[in-house]
């Protein structure tokens, strides 16, 4: 119902004086008045618009497709793989789709269309406060050569969780980790393999999950996931900020720090204790399937890349068709995707991180991308 403050009519009065007599009777003009003071009018409520619907950090506004950018163009069927394992694991409300899902996964475009235009309504996410514009950033999964012991320029330990994680928290922090013998003394025995680079192991730690070319023992290479496991339960610290805090750098995307980590060797390990938070994983084989889709995400199912993002669940269930919209230097994106991951930075009614893939180059565009972002939910009617 809109709102509406009642406005003031003014209405002047006008005094008309006839003269009696032949000699007009001055009249004295009013005495000033002080001007009244009017009150200001209150801000404005966000308009109720029939059939919206309530999250917890968000508000989802019933629109036209029409307002969607993009919606007749996207090829809608590479948004139906990330659908279909989105029905591995269906959320109550779209489980009773998933049969029309599995059955339009060889339909031509125009059929999925407008099947999602028959069975879906569209809506605008918006903060409870009103607005609809937010942040998109991206995420990937690191690509990285590693061995299953030290040396020959592998000196970086990628660890499965110590025996006492459950029971010590929070666990030691990066830099007692990296320092402290009794820490040590817990992970003996605990490194899955070696990699060279701690800044590389420090991307994988962020990412969470990651894929290793690794060396074995008889010399021969196998391809491994390592999958999250867990933390040590300390707070993320972001070392882009650590740097822009300490005047070091003014692009604190992941090509400027690589460019300051490069002029500053022997500064690296303050950067990267900056960062308390630390990552365990666990190793998973990955086969030709495997191989074709990303690590599981929150969601419990294996992310699409290009077609699966990470969202605040307090604003986007998992599972939930969107449509997403940005435009910026690094990207422009107007696709059907599907919410399946979060994460600790992921916080906010109009917030996603968009997975890109794998490797150099899906790591090139994650590391740049920041850039305005609209999202629309596509809800069962």
């Amino acid at each position: 119902m809109n709102v509406c403050l009642p406005r003031l009519l003014v209405t002047a009065l006008i005094v008309g004086i006839l003269a009696a007599c032949s000699t007009p009777v001055p009249v004295a003009p009013p005495a000033p008045t002080a001007p009244s003071a009017r009150p200001a009018p209150a801000p404005a409520a966000p308009v109720a618009v029939p059939g919206t619907l309530t999250q917890a950090k968000s508000r989802w506004v019933p629109v036209a497709w029409s307002e969607l950018p993009g919606f007749d163009a996207d090829a809608l069927h590479e948004a139906w793989n990330a659908w279909l394992r989105s029905c591995e694991r269906p959320a109550p409300a779209f489980a009773p789709l998933c049969g029309d899902v599995r059955r339009l996964s060889i339909a031509s475009p125009g059929e999925q269309r407008g099947w999602i235009m028959q069975r879906l309504q569209p809506y605008r996410i918006e903060s409870l406060e009103g607005s609809a514009d937010g942040l998109l950033t991206g995420y990937f999964e690191p690509y990285l050569d590693a061995a299953r012991q030290p040396g020959n320029g592998f000196g970086v330990p990628l660890y499965a969780p110590p025996a006492d994680l459950a029971t010590r928290k929070p666990w030691y922090t990066r830099q007692q980790i990296e320092t402290l013998r009794e820490a040590q003394a817990q992970l003996a025995g605990r490194a899955i393999a070696w990699v060279r680079d701690p800044v590389e192991a420090l991307v994988l730690h962020i990412q969470g999950s990651g894929r290793l070319r690794v060396q074995e023992a008889d010399g021969s290479q196998r391809l491994v996931r390592l999958a999250y496991a867990g933390t040590n339960d300390q707070p993320y610290r972001s070392v882009g900020k650590w740097l822009l805090d300490q005047g070091l750098v003014r692009d604190a995307t992941w090509p400027g720090i690589s460019a300051w980590v490069a002029q500053n060797p022997q500064r690296v390990n303050e950067m990267l204790w900056s960062n308390p938070r630390y990552v365990f994983f666990r190793e998973e084989p990955l086969d030709a399937l495997d191989a074709a889709f990303g690590p599981k995400g929150a969601q419990g199912v294996p992310l699409t890349p290009g077609r699966s993002i990470a969202v605040d669940r307090q604003s986007i269930p998992y599972g939930t068709p969107v449509w997403l919209a940005s435009s910026g230097p690094t990207a422009q994106l107007s696709r059907l995707v599907l919410a399946q991951d979060t994460g600790s930075a992921i916080l906010g009614a109009v917030r996603a991180d968009y997975f890109t893939g794998w490797g150099q180059e899906a790591g090139d565009i994650a590391g740049r991308l920041k850039q305005n972002l609209r999202l629309w939910a596509l809800w069962p009617r």
